[in-house]
């Protein structure tokens, strides 16, 4: 219980202190005077209990049609208060969501969280995209909610009490055993005591939901997340006619997500048994227990009424736990996904990256003594000492598996499985990967990420969709490029990555099978290009073949390297290209 109320304290802090958060808490106290007001209105209408009652006991027809003018105008106010609170409520919820969105996309984004926490078997954690966008709103619209409830009950309940002590002037007498037992306003006791028993009775019947909740969510978007992959894989499934087992994974996943809900659903029926009783009685109880003395003819009709209204607003506000369990499970358990998901995003962003990455003192990069490992403990072939130059290209080679993509990440900062010094200069590395990467947008956006679009002219972009022989492709119209990008076979979309060095200009490019879908003539045409545009950027290519048209000015056999025992303070360079 500490730890979800620890989450929840952090979480709303967070919602506090962003972007908007403090107009956000002018809002909730707005809301929370409105509710104030609220319950000065329902203290008017249980005295309008006694008023019109008694009018009608005493057949006082103007009185009693008074009471009902008095009546529709409190009416009136209470839905006037109503309207403006929710108006109010969902500003501030647009707000604080806002806020704490912006915080978790920080820990998410910051030290590249986002990559290392891709991994949900490594790190535990599921799903990050849905805690951002789906777990934010659910625990601002519950914290708002019950916050906001839970103050306005807790001062109505002082007024309540307070009337309802001054109107049970009357006791209970009855015998006991042989005893006599009189219990002076027992109306005061009876309520709660009555919802402390209820309260125990729904906390024991309800307790299983924070975790069935917190697994329906989970279960929820790993059903999302399959539809999605396939959304975005549609062309490989196709081709493979892979539908049966996409079906056949889709199944599993909302097997997974039905077998819960029913669990779930069970367990709010066993809930339900004793909660929407509870709720129903709870409304005329209080005329039962104020029945005696109605017929002992301590109190009129009108005080009975009055009575009734009094000890109703007394339980219904005691009974808040009772009829917010539900919700308030749901808030515990998505303050406790969310508090996981900062707790592993903050820890993911604050370890340092192995190798470690230094400064290069001379605008050189440098490998020594590295020796990287895959995540799950596997060592990768240790690497020879690397030494490169500002402005020369260097090919490096070696079959698969020897670990050329774990070695890009390295340089990258990336990795955090291994050891060894990489000292980077201080000119920007471009890392250009096989698979490149689109995001969404026109394509201006796509052609200069991650800058702004802003950044270049339609001139740049034009010149540099010709130095990679794409010139029909340019548009402005976001329409148009939609309809293009899907239809992009593999080598255009590399193309597409290329163009980015064009515009850019890095000090270096680091090229990992950036070429791997294009033809030997092309990839000779467009690396050329790129050679000729770019003659002092240093190019480290990683590729299978020897890439043409970039001239390498040195050839880097890694497994030749690594069998001749190069010394680390000796810089691998088996071939030279003159």
């Amino acid at each position: 219980m500490m730890t979800v109320l620890a989450d929840i304290a952090r979480l709303a802090k967070l919602c506090i202190g962003g972007p908007g958060g403090r107009l956000g808490l002018v809002y909730f106290i707005a809301i929370v005077a409105l509710g104030l007001i609220g319950v000065r209105v329902g203290i008017q209408l249980i005295t309008w209990n006694a008023d019109f009652y008694n009018a009608l006991q005493k057949l006082d027809v103007p009185a009693a049609l008074h009471q009902i003018g008095v009546y529709f105008g409190l009416t009136a106010i209470t839905a006037a208060l109503h309207l403006a609170s929710t108006y109010l409520r969902r500003q501030l919820q647009i707000r604080w969501r806002h806020a704490l969105t912006e915080a978790a996309l920080e820990r998410w984004l910051a030290g590249k969280a986002y990559w290392h926490l891709r991994d949900r078997t490594e790190n535990g954690l599921d799903n990050p995209d849905q805690r951002i966008a789906e777990d934010c709103r659910i625990f601002v619209d519950k914290l708002t909610d019950e916050a906001l409830e839970l103050i306005t009950k807790i001062v109505g309940l002082i007024s309540y009490v307070a009337i309802l002590w001054s109107l049970s002037t009357f006791p209970l007498a009855f015998a006991l055993a042989g005893l006599s037992v009189e219990v002076p306003r027992y109306m005061v006791w009876a309520a709660p005591v009555y919802v402390a028993i209820a309260t125990l009775i729904t906390h024991g019947l309800g307790a299983p939901l924070k975790r069935l909740d917190g697994e329906q969510q989970r279960r929820e978007a790993d059903f999302r997340f399959a539809l999605t992959r396939l959304r975005e894989n549609v062309e490989p499934v196709a081709l493979a006619s892979g539908e049966a087992a996409e079906r056949g994974l889709l199944a599993q996943r909302f097997a997974a997500l039905a077998g819960n809900w029913h669990q779930l659903a069970r367990r709010e029926l066993i809930l339900g048994l004793f909660s929407r009783p509870y709720f129903q009685t709870v409304l005329t109880m209080p005329m039962f227990l104020a029945l005696p003395a109605y017929l002992a003819g301590r109190v009129t009709f009108g005080g009975l009424m009055q009575i009734r209204s009094a000890f109703q607003n007394v339980v219904t506000t005691l009974s808040w736990f009772i009829f917010s369990y539900k919700d308030l499970a749901q808030l515990a358990a998505t303050a406790s996904r969310l508090g996981h998901f900062l707790d592993a995003a903050e820890a993911a962003a604050a370890l340092a990256p192995q190798p470690a990455v230094a400064a290069s003192p001379d605008d050189r990069l440098r490998l020594r003594q590295i020796a990287l490992s895959t995540p799950a403990g596997r060592a990768l072939a240790p690497l020879p000492a690397l030494d490169f130059s500002p402005g020369e290209a260097c090919w490096l080679r070696a079959p698969s598996g020897h670990g050329k993509s774990t070695l890009v990440k390295a340089l990258a900062g990336l990795w955090r499985h291994g050891a060894g010094r990489i000292e980077r200069p201080a000119g920007s590395i471009a890392f250009l990967p096989q698979q490149a990467y689109l995001p969404l947008g026109s394509l201006a956006a796509a052609l200069a990420y991650p800058a702004r679009a802003a950044d270049f002219s339609d001139e740049d972009y034009r010149a540099a969709l010709a130095a990679v022989g794409l010139p029909g492709l340019w548009t402005r119209d976001e329409a148009v490029w939609l309809q293009a990008r899907h239809g992009l076979s593999g080598g255009e979309r590399q193309r597409l990555a290329l163009a980015r060095l064009h515009l850019h200009k890095p000090g270096w490019a680091v090229l990992d099978e950036a070429t791997s879908a294009l033809d030997s003539e092309a990839e000779r045409q467009v690396l050329a290009a790129l050679r000729a545009a770019l003659p002092m950027t240093g190019f480290i290519v990683i590729a299978h073949r020897a890439p043409e048209g970039i001239g390498p000015d040195r050839i880097i056999d890694l497994v030749a390297a690594e069998a001749a025992g190069v010394p680390d303070d000796v810089s691998a360079s088996l071939e030279r290209v003159g």
